[in-house]
């Protein structure tokens, strides 16, 4: 049977371009090289699938800092809050939590999956499992189908790619559509890990002196060889065997790896604010006054409460302290290293963990070769491309599931339109 829209993965952005080519009327397949659909979905957001975020669009962009700005035009089509209509539309009651995520009132992502899929059989779509896609047949200067990997060919109008990215492989995207993009006469940007932990060789790692150990809101930033912030968040961390992860960290990663390809690196600085409310000279005056009123405490005991146990016994090491002498026997001046610490804590990374180990793959088919209404190629007519295999990458919090199911929505419509004027 002849397609009208063939759509390749069956992740976020594939089920919602399924959805919207066939809402168009358009007869769809829906092919996967997995045995279920909706793998990605469905451990999105701890299993609990944070599909899009509340903030109001210019918020979401700057929570998109790959090529973000590319989809002010998507939003203006199907926004964020046209995301929320469209699952609620399918029953799914959605609840917002902090910083504008929303989820679903279950808690489980499957009830996401299960909607999309029942939406996708009420449309006819035609989905095939276990089916690896070899390659995409072009020819008179279009796209006219895919050949499966057991040799079948399949006829379509248009295809839209959906494959994803190279992070989480274990859900199948493991970075297929790249060489077809680049057969169509697509560029592909450098591919690298966003949304990943950080490693370091410094001493403290090696010692595992902080494994385990978190920080809670604290303010984290990569440096610029002159030592200057490129890029701080504030939000929580976690020391690890092998250098650094949690939120804070994995937000600041790409930065990571940008920073030394750009001054050509082999380390990077980081730096910890664990008290990012407070004011260094303050902290400094209200130290030096506290330890007066009571010369003869340990000082580990004077501060204790100031920032959690082993950070605090860990940074007064760091300040040439002995965390258990008498406040009247440490100088000014150490007391100002600690201060000073405690504000700036500076240590160097040397990379990330593999893409393999990222959430989000950064780089991808160039933007500059997509229209961004639609998704469409401007390289080869009939195909469409949408989700991570785009070079566009947020951080974690519902931004990259909201430019999925945005791309994937224009991505879906847009094929059923260009198939229909083939037809």
């Amino acid at each position: 049977m002849n397609y009208d829209v063939i759509v390749i993965g069956g992740g976020p952005s594939g089920l919602m371009a399924a959805a919207a080519a066939g809402e168009k009327g358009a007869r769809v397949l829906l092919i996967d090289k997995g045995d279920k659909l909706g793998r990605k979905l469905a451990i999105s957001g701890g299993g609990r699938c944070n599909v899009t975020n509340r903030l109001p669009v210019d918020e979401i962009i700057k929570h998109i800092p790959g090529n973000g700005r590319f989809l002010y035009s998507g939003f203006s089509i199907f926004s964020n809050e046209d995301i929320i209509a469209f699952f609620e539309s399918l029953g799914i009651q959605l609840k917002e939590e902090d910083h504008g995520r929303m989820f679903p009132v279950t808690d489980k992502a499957q009830s996401v999956v299960d909607a999309l899929l029942g939406k996708l059989e009420e449309l006819n779509v035609k989905t095939y499992t276990n089916s690896p896609v070899k390659e995409l047949i072009f020819a008179d200067g279009r796209v006219k189908g895919v050949l499966l990997a057991n040799g079948k060919e399949i006829a379509g109008g248009a295809v839209v790619v959906a494959v994803g990215g190279k992070s989480v492989p274990h859900t199948g995207s493991t970075g297929d559509g790249y060489a077809w993009a680049e057969k169509a006469g697509h560029t592909i940007t450098e591919l690298y890990p966003t949304e990943v932990p950080v490693t370091s060789a410094e001493g403290f790692v090696k010692t595992k002196t902080l494994q385990g150990l978190s920080l809670r809101d604290v303010a984290v930033s990569v440096l610029n060889p002159k030592g200057k912030p490129l890029i701080t968040h504030r939000m929580d961390m976690l020391f690890t065997h092998f250098g650094v992860s949690g939120p804070a960290v994995l937000r600041c990663s790409q930065f990571v790896v940008k920073a030394m390809k750009k001054w050509n690196l082999k380390e990077v600085a980081m730096q910890i604010d664990a008290l990012p409310d407070q004011n260094g000279e303050a902290l400094f005056l209200e130290t030096i006054a506290a330890m007066k009123s009571e010369p003869k405490k340990a000082i580990k005991n004077l501060l204790k409460g100031l920032i959690p146990e082993r950070y605090l016994l860990f940074l007064l090491e760091q300040a040439g302290i002995d965390s258990g002498a008498p406040c009247s026997e440490i100088s000014h001046e150490k007391i100002r290293k600690f201060c000073q610490l405690s504000k700036g804590f500076t240590f160097k990374v040397n990379g990330t963990l593999p893409l393999e180990k990222a959430f989000v793959t950064g780089g991808g088919v160039s933007v500059k070769e997509v229209e961004p209404q639609t998704m469409a190629s401007k390289m080869m007519a009939g195909l469409y491309f949408c989700g991570e295999i785009l070079d566009i990458h947020g951080y974690t919090g519902g931004y990259n599931i909201t430019a999925a199911f945005v791309t994937g929505r224009l991505a879906g419509g847009g094929a059923a339109e260009y198939a229909a004027g083939v037809r």
